[in-house]
């Protein structure tokens, strides 16, 4: 299984944070466009545990891909979990976690994953899908700061 983390700080209060982060609308503004990100599922006001959220995203030569994500755990201010339930990924598990400080709220990203395909799908880990995994959480970590400031 492989896994990737991401330490974020931001200038803004928990709630504020929690507000943005926890709400599935805010993805698309911090997904790169050249993925073709699209939710097609009709959304809520707020999370909740066992939530589904189908997406469609065009992650190789402009194809589409469903994808569905359930919400399967919540500690409203605290943390969410999202897994994939169809996708490209054999697991996809992602923890997103938040944490108030004295400057504003430290944001911990963790997504552990397997690929599918057994031996084939190791084998496109270092050449597709790690460095690409590492440019779209490099987006985000720019469009966060770009949205709500650099914490000092």
């Amino acid at each position: 299984m492989y896994v990737l983390e991401r330490e974020q700080s931001i200038p803004i209060d928990v709630d504020k944070a929690w507000s943005f982060f926890s709400s599935p609308k805010n993805l698309k503004e911090i997904t790169p466009d050249y993925l073709g990100f699209e939710i097609r599922s009709s959304l809520p006001e707020r999370m909740y545990e066992g939530l589904f959220i189908r997406y469609t995203v065009r992650p190789l030569l402009g194809l589409p891909l469903e994808w569905v994500t359930e919400i399967t755990h919540i500690k409203e201010g605290q943390f969410f979990v999202d897994e994939q339930r169809k996708g490209p990924y054999r697991i996809w598990h992602h923890e997103h976690h938040f944490e108030a400080y004295s400057g504003g709220v430290r944001m911990f990203d963790r997504v552990s994953y397997e690929l599918p395909l057994g031996v084939v799908g190791e084998l496109f880990h270092p050449v597709l899908v790690k460095g690409k995994l590492n440019e779209i959480f490099q987006y985000r970590f720019d469009k966060v700061n770009e949205l709500f400031g650099k914490a000092t």
